[in-house]
């Protein structure tokens, strides 16, 4: 019968560590909402794109119409853009990283100085892409650099063409940024190569992209933040992680971008990739985007690829306490387990409201976990939180099972248990083999110590002592 109401007990105390579970994901949530107010003054997650020369194109299309019942063919004339990547793209990019907190969240931003040269030419065989020479309107020629959330951009940035400086204008960016950004405008008859010297400083929030164009990428970035981690598209080509910050060198050639030197149509936002789920691309579609008011209208000719470096912290508390809680069962099961043995093996009568109580302080103690948390980091409040649960339960049982020894046993317990799950949650790759091989032999060991218990005749044992 004992064994019944301590699994019972056991099973009801599920609940209060579902409410645990909900009281995580509206922290959570809250704390996502302090980050995105700290983004609105500072910056969002930026992507940068380019720089790319754009230049508009006179065509002529035909289209066909309806007038009172019959199809009409009208030949119209428009300007379209035609998209110039470089041949070269060199950048070097320093992020520099800072704290800032809202309240008791904290979020980490950064701001980015990123110094490029980039070289462009006028392919001699333009008329292969469908576009003549003749039609190139290169008096309207734009160097357009894409910056996702043009909020983010701080002083001191420049652009210079064969080393004439020249005036930034807001505005005009690249598709692949929501056409947010800043361009310019060049003087230039393509007959000669163009330099186009860069410096663009940007703050920003979460991941930060960059978008390679042209025949030839080459990055360099460098961070003091300690703890990056590399995504997108493509990884990079050599990185140095140090205690002191990480090194990353980018080399992108554009056969593996997929993408010609001369587009029709400008190149879409980069999706978010997923190497192990479906399709990472959308196929390449034409999605016209009003980007400018000189009548020339935005297409798109493909999607981005992009990389993707996130400035993170080692490790986020509430996935952290996410992590605990799934092993709350397990301290709920071996304490009761304890009680059990004691109230079976050793005679000490452990009463259902007993079980209640003690299992209600082990769910207590994750909520505690999360409270300290926000406020004095995880390991100072798992420390804090664990030595107030064991401190209370042991007084507790030593109450209850009338015994300063058992109640002793029963703090060795739970200090190992404590100090196994911390160990659990900074083990990541191992903690499944560690903690199911500990199982394996907990449970041996419960087998052990009730291998002489008559488990048939416990309950009427109970029934005989009022009796006697």
């Amino acid at each position: 019968m004992k064994l019944v109401i301590a699994v019972l007990i056991a099973v009801a105390l599920m609940v209060p560590l579902l409410m645990v579970y909900g009281l995580l994901w509206d922290r959570q949530q809250q704390a996502e909402t302090a980050q995105a107010s700290i983004g609105q003054g500072w910056g969002g997650q930026q992507t940068i794109g380019g720089p790319v020369i754009v230049i508009p194109y006179r065509t002529t299309e035909t289209q066909t119409v309806q007038e009172n019942g019959r199809d009409v063919t009208r030949t119209v004339n428009s300007i379209r853009n035609l998209y110039l990547s470089p041949q070269a793209n060199k950048a070097d990019v320093a992020i520099k990283p800072e704290k800032r907190k809202k309240a008791i969240y904290e979020t980490v931003v950064y701001e980015s100085q990123i110094a490029g040269s980039a070289d462009f030419v006028l392919p001699a065989d333009i008329a292969r892409y469908g576009v003549t020479r003749e039609a190139l309107m290169l008096d309207r020629a734009e160097v357009r650099l894409g910056i996702s959330d043009a909020r983010g951009l701080v002083d001191g940035n420049s652009l210079a063409v064969n080393g004439t400086p020249i005036a930034l204008q807001p505005g005009k960016g690249l598709l692949s940024t929501g056409n947010s950004g800043t361009f310019a405008f060049i003087d230039w008859t393509g007959a000669a190569p163009l330099k186009v010297d860069y410096k663009i400083g940007v703050r920003g929030l979460g991941d930060f992209k960059l978008i390679p164009r042209g025949v030839d990428t080459r990055w360099t970035v460098k961070s003091s933040w300690p703890n990056p981690s590399f995504g997108g598209d493509f990884i990079p080509n050599s990185r140095s992680v140090r205690s002191d910050g990480f090194t990353a060198t980018y080399t992108i050639p554009n056969l593996a971008l997929g993408q010609a030197q001369v587009l029709t149509g400008d190149l879409s936002p980069p999706v978010n990739t997923d190497y192990a789920n479906g399709p990472r691309y959308a196929d390449a579609v034409e999605v016209s985007a009003p980007a400018a008011n000189d009548g020339t209208m935005e297409t798109s000719g493909g999607t981005a690829k992009a990389v993707a470096i996130s400035l993170i912290e080692p490790a986020d508390l509430y996935s952290q306490i996410d992590r605990s809680i799934k092993y709350g069962f397990l301290f709920i099961g071996f304490t009761f387990v304890a009680f059990l043995m004691f109230d079976i093996v050793a005679g000490a009568r452990v009463a259902a409201a007993e079980y209640l109580l003690t299992g209600v302080a082990l769910v207590l103690f994750f909520v505690l976990l999360l409270a300290f948390a926000e406020v004095i980091g995880f390991t100072p409040a798992y420390m804090l939180a664990s030595a107030g649960i064991i401190g209370l339960l042991t007084f507790y049982s030593a109450a209850v099972l009338k015994s300063w020894k058992r109640a002793r046993f029963l703090a060795a317990m739970l200090m190992g248990l404590y100090a196994l799950l911390y160990v659990l949650l900074n083990l990541e790759a191992y903690s499944l083999l560690i903690g199911s091989v500990l199982m394996f032999v907990a449970l041996a060991g419960v087998m052990y110590m009730t291998r002489n218990i008559d488990w048939g005749g416990l309950g009427k044992k109970e029934e005989a002592l009022p009796a006697a």
